[in-house]
């Protein structure tokens, strides 16, 4: 732990146990999920250093759960297919808590941290079917990579050693991802088997 962040976590146990928590909060008991805005890079950082301060000044009855939605997404390099993590709102990470002035300041006063999505500094919770939603999307294992092209259509090769050529689908195979190019190669059309993020639809 930094000298800054026991520095602030002895601030903020001053201010905690002083109430110098402004300003107040409508506490309602419940426990729900919130967004908190972070610099951009950060919300790695804001995450580790939120669950550091609700353990550090005692507020696990409050704080329950910190994470950075991410999400797995299919990507090509060099000719192969690679699943890699994304996050899914840049610069946000959510927080489930039950709201009052003490948790409120908490969070507020993590390191990069900007502030709580709301009006003015009364956080809003995020709604059942917006977490739902991006549970889900956190829990794919295998991402599936959607395409909007049909057999017949006019496609752009840009990845692997057709880059750049102009072809036709000839055939979709949906569950490989994987398509097959017809590409003229010396004056007659020869067949190239692709995955989908190595086309771009003419």
């Amino acid at each position: 732990m930094t000298s800054f962040v026991v520095a602030r976590l002895l601030e903020d146990s001053y201010c905690l146990a002083n109430k110098i928590v402004m300003p107040k909060q409508v506490t309602t008991g419940e426990r729900q999920w919130y967004a908190i805005h972070t610099y951009s890079g950060y919300e790695d950082t804001v995450t580790r250093n939120l669950k550091q301060r609700v353990e550090s000044l005692g507020f696990e009855d409050k704080i329950f759960n910190v994470l950075v939605p991410k999400e797995k997404k299919i990507k090509i390099k060099g000719g192969k297919r690679e699943i890699i993590e994304e996050k899914v709102y840049p610069g946000y990470v959510l927080v489930e808590m039950i709201v009052d002035d003490a948790s409120w300041y908490v969070v507020r006063n993590t390191p990069n941290v900007t502030g709580f999505i709301g009006a003015g500094t009364i956080p809003t919770p995020l709604s059942s079917a917006e977490v739902d939603g991006l549970m889900k999307r956190m829990g794919v294992e295998e991402p599936k990579y959607k395409i909007d092209v049909e057999v017949g259509n006019r496609v752009k090769i840009t990845d692997g050693p057709f880059k750049d050529f102009d072809g036709k689908i000839s055939e979709i195979d949906m569950e490989r991802g994987r398509v097959k190019v017809l590409v003229t190669i010396f004056g007659r059309e020869t067949p190239v088997e692709l995955d989908f993020l190595q086309i771009k639809k003419l």
